[in-house]
């Protein structure tokens, strides 16, 4: 079954991709008319999760506005006053995904789906809790042709992901994934980042990959917008 429960990180200011950013918080720029985090709620909607918590702090009270309407799934909005990074703003409401394994997604992603079936249908097929903590979804750089793709990891061969701390690997992560809540267990309080916890699953021999078959873009910059918007009003 597929998760039903998601967590979107939205909190971040955006410092690069100023000066979008500068009046609205990354996640409401859009892409061919459309918002980025707009994009996102519809890809769960269309996959079937119903339940959706988004964390706020940089410019929150835009994106809250931006949210109001959007009723295909039920949002909930986790305030930070302060930022506490990746890691951090997800453990503040752990308590909502009690046992549940749940996705994490960036406000920021931007993918399309392949030819076989949504990407979140399936991250969902190939979850295995009994063997994973955490399963990446990776984009070959190979296949980034609008935007820098950035070589986050290697794939063995019986889909374990290890992190190239020299970023030659061969795929990128998409920031999209599936998750245990039992990888927070003795986190810190406060800030702190979710890389933390990849490097730990990877450890255990429980950091898993998929290989997107669509396309995802590494929208970063101004330049990489516009790259991308170029190519979708085509």
């Amino acid at each position: 079954m597929i998760p039903h429960k998601a967590f979107i990180l939205a909190a971040g200011m955006g410092t690069r991709m100023r000066p979008l950013t500068d009046t609205i918080p990354k996640p409401m720029v859009e892409v061919a008319g459309h918002s980025l985090i707009e994009r996102t709620l519809n890809h769960l909607a269309g996959a079937g999760i119903t339940d959706v918590t988004i964390n706020l702090h940089y410019l929150g009270e835009k994106l809250e506005e931006h949210l109001e309407g959007h009723d295909d799934v039920r949002i909930r909005l986790s305030h930070e006053e302060e930022l506490l990074d990746t890691g951090g703003g997800i453990a503040k409401e752990l308590t909502h995904f009690s046992d549940e394994s749940f996705f994490v997604i960036s406000g920021d992603s931007l993918w399309s789906d392949g030819p076989e079936n949504s990407a979140l249908q399936r991250l969902s097929d190939a979850w295995d809790p009994s063997k994973m903590d955490i399963l990446l979804l990776l984009q070959p750089t190979e296949s980034m042709k609008l935007t820098k793709g950035i070589g986050d990891y290697h794939l063995e061969p019986d889909g374990r992901a290890v992190r190239s701390h020299t970023q030659d690997g061969a795929y990128m992560f998409t920031s999209i994934r599936i998750n245990k809540p039992e990888i927070f267990d003795g986190c810190p309080n406060g800030a702190f980042s979710y890389l933390k916890l990849m490097d730990q699953a990877q450890k255990r021999g429980r950091l898993f990959g998929l290989v997107h078959d669509g396309d995802w873009h590494h929208i970063s910059t101004p330049e990489d917008l516009d790259s991308v918007n170029a190519a979708f009003e085509k």
